[in-house]
Parts: C-alpha cells; structure tokens; sequence
C-alpha cells in the first residue's frame, strides 16, 4: 500500500524549512497557511450499540466497502470457536498470536469514512462495515490518502454473513447461549427484526 502524500504537502514543508533557515519566520507562517493549513476538527464521540453496529452490516450486506470481500457475523465465528478450540481459537482481546485470522480478516467491524480523528461524525452516511484488519490498516487516513474506494454494498439474498446460520443453529442447540458472548450476538439478532 502506498500512500499519496505527493499533493504538495511535503514541498510546502521543504518550503517553510527554507524560510526558517534564512530567519523569516512570517513567511513560513504564510506559506503553511496557504499550502497546508491547520484545520481544527470537531470531536464526536464514537457512540453505538450492538443493534446500530448489526443494522450498519445489514445495511453493507455483511461486505467489506473498503475491499469488496464477505465478512461473517461475529457470533457466527465465535460457535466456531467454540465448537473447536484447538483448530479455531477466540481470543478475547484479539491476539493475533493467540486467535484464529479469521477474526481479523472476516470479523466486521464499524469505521467511519471520515476518520473520526478528523471529525468525522457517527451519522449513517458515515459509517461503513469493514474488516478488523482494513479498519486496523485504515486507522486515521482518508480514502483519498491510502487510494482506497468504497465498494458497493452486497445483497442479503446472495450473502447475510452467516446470520441466518447463526440463528438457525444456537436455536437449536441452546446450550451455546450459555457463553455471553454468542448470547449477546443472538439477542441483537432478535432485536433487530430479522428473525
């Protein structure tokens, strides 16, 4: 991945050291104002719930829109998990070393298209499903820096993340509900509707 930083920051940054090097320091004041101004950002907290984060994925069609690729419906993953540790391990904080991949590269998770840390705000429109790996790779850069596009979103006919798997199965093997984990991706499917 490469990132496209050559729109005239750097030459601005170069610009400005040359400006210092021969002692005026108005000068530099400009040319960083003309050529690569600070803008603050206003800061909106990251607040959603497991019911915002599902109707997002319902919404993406389960798909990363930073990659095009499928993604699983994290309860999904974790009766995997628990129906074999030893080939599929979950690791509750995310350990690479630790987990199955399977949690990075198909784990959805939410990312705002303008980074939060640069104001972006948690409006729909916003907000995209992705990968915790591409959310992980994102991290605060914009679109336009990594060379990333937004991919369309998928159909739920064609691919639903596995949901209606999920649901079909802990229904009928109740004792997974035991484990918090699923039982809390169980419950959100139930409250959002769709089954």
């Amino acid at each position: 991945m490469k990132l496209n930083l050559n729109d005239g920051r750097i030459e601005t940054i170069r610009q400005v050291c040359d400006i210092l090097s021969n002692g005026d320091r108005e000068q530099g004041r400009m040319v960083i104002a003309a050529g690569y101004p600070f803008r603050p950002k206003e800061r909106h907290p990251r607040r959603y719930n497991d019911l915002q984060k599902l109707t997002i994925f319902l919404r993406d069609g389960f798909i990363d829109r930073y990659s095009g690729e499928r993604l699983i419906y994290p309860g999904a993953l974790k009766v995997i998990s628990n129906n074999y540790p030893d080939e599929f391990p979950y690791h509750k904080n995310g350990k690479m070393t630790h987990g199955h991949m399977a949690y990075w590269y198909l784990f959805p998770t939410i990312d705002h298209i303008t980074p939060h840390a640069d104001g972006g705000d948690n409006n729909d429109d916003n907000l995209v499903t992705t990968s915790m790996m591409n959310n992980s790779l994102k991290s605060g850069y914009d679109l336009d820096d990594l060379g990333w596009e937004l991919h369309p979103v998928g159909d739920l006919n064609e691919w639903d993340g596995l949901t209606r798997w999920f649901f079909k199965y802990v229904s009928e093997h109740r004792t997974m509900l035991n484990d918090p984990y699923v039982n809390k991706y169980f419950r959100v499917l139930l409250r959002s509707g769709k089954y």
